[in-house]
């Protein structure tokens, strides 16, 4: 009898041996940063779970092995390691320890994805749809009609495009009135405010803004770039007041607008100054694009340091190969640190500028977090500019950024401590 007991233990044990993960590394040595996001997604969608490795290898990922996966891998030219379980294990016991600044994390479940833009928007016109087609990951265009009839609530993720939430239509006035795409846009927002009840632009802008409010204080993430993220303050602030100029909605601006902002109603900016004047490209003070004095070759910003063991949450964020990440502008370039409410978290910044790049924060039972700027491998983009070939840059830094917020819902929540 213990024979047979200690012949079926090392049969086990031998089983065990050979048994095999995939270990998707995201460090320096990967050869397609963006895609082994779609590759880890697709994981998820197949009902298996994966493993996010922070601060191991650029925040690794790590999953069992599975035939379709590799050869997935080897198709979309990821790199992918297979090691057997005890290599695994090694691995997940180095990061457990107390001393090193690395955690395990849980990703349980594909998120639902919805992208907030025009339907006349294509893939390349916006830096996330475009990184979402690359990754290979599956998303829904949603716009004001969809918000507004209650379809977030099919969504665990949105991303807003760069939208203007306070009906001035992107103040492109001075430059593009004339411009037959303007002069269509204006009829389309128009139109469709009408067609929803609403007698001008701004109202449904803010009516969709609460929405999307609403939608993470029920437990959504919200990840927005560019003008969409200081607009939407704006418009929220704003509730009940008219910034508009007659050009935009027909009817004169309120002369105490300023005084009559709402800064509890905001996510993330406090003690801003609107920008009234029609004809300047600029909502508010909270974005520094016309002030700030730096070259492209310095304008750079860092990612923070969080304890991967007591902040996963930011962690995850900021997942990347590298900390120091090249600066892109935008309609909405870099934040006023002065202007950001205490209780955000700043994820990225450029200290000696004083501005903030990337930032976090709660509301209710969900997150937001912004990210300034356009695209970041085209650091000025000018409307009708071709789209940047992301083939080119298979290993940005600064498009990661994006996709670890398209990941971070599929974590599992008990891990998460804020």
């Amino acid at each position: 009898m213990n024979k047979i007991i200690l012949t079926f233990t090392l049969i086990l044990i031998t089983i065990q041996s050979f048994a095999l993960k995939i270990l998707i590394p995201m460090d320096e040595t990967q050869t397609n940063h963006l895609k082994a996001y779609g590759v880890c997604y697709a994981i998820l969608e197949k009902g298996m779970s994966a493993e996010w490795l922070l601060n191991y290898r650029g925040g690794s990922f790590l999953s069992d092995y599975n035939q379709d996966i590799a050869t997935m891998c080897r198709l979309r030219n990821v790199k992918f390691e297979q090691i057997a379980d005890g290599a695994a294990n090694q691995i997940l016991t180095e990061i457990s320890r107390n001393d090193v600044n690395m955690e395990q994390i849980k990703l349980e479940k594909a998120p639902k994805i919805a992208v907030y833009a025009p339907k006349t928007y294509k893939p390349w016109d916006d830096a996330v749809m475009l990184v979402l087609t690359y990754a290979e990951i599956p998303y829904t265009v949603v716009y004001d009609e969809e918000i507004l009839t209650g379809e977030l609530s099919k969504y665990d993720w949105l991303h807003v495009h760069h939208e203007d939430f306070t009906g001035q239509f992107g103040k492109f006035y001075a430059m593009y009135k004339n411009a037959p795409w303007y002069i269509n846009q204006v009829k389309e927002f128009t139109a469709l405010a009408q067609k929803m009840g609403f007698s001008k632009v701004s109202q449904l802008k803010l009516a969709v803004a609460k929405t999307m409010k609403d939608f993470v204080g029920e437990g959504g993430f919200m990840f927005a770039m560019c003008s969409a993220t200081d607009s939407f303050d704006i418009a929220l602030s704003a509730e009940g007041v008219d910034i508009c100029q007659p050009m935009f909605d027909g009817d004169g601006i309120d002369p105490d607008c300023q005084k009559k902002l709402d800064f509890n109603k905001t996510f993330a900016f406090k003690d801003f100054k609107l920008e009234i004047d029609p004809n300047i490209y600029e909502y508010s003070n909270i974005d520094a694009t016309r002030t700030r004095q730096v070259g492209q070759n310095d304008d750079v910003f860092t990612l923070f340091d969080f304890s991967a063991k007591w902040d996963p949450v930011p962690t995850m964020l900021v997942q990347n190969h590298e900390a120091v990440i090249n600066g892109f502008m935008g309609q909405t370039t870099a934040y006023r640190k002065e202007l950001i409410k205490s209780s955000v978290l700043i994820l990225g910044e450029n200290k000696s500028l004083n501005e903030a790049r990337y930032i976090h924060g709660e509301y209710g039972k969900g997150t937001w977090t912004w990210y300034a700027g356009h695209d970041p491998e085209d650091y000025v983009h000018y409307v009708g500019d071709p789209k940047t070939d992301l083939d080119v840059h298979p290993n940005s830094p600064g498009y990661r950024l994006i996709l670890n917020n398209v990941l971070f819902p599929a974590a599992k929540k008990k891990k998460m401590k804020t």
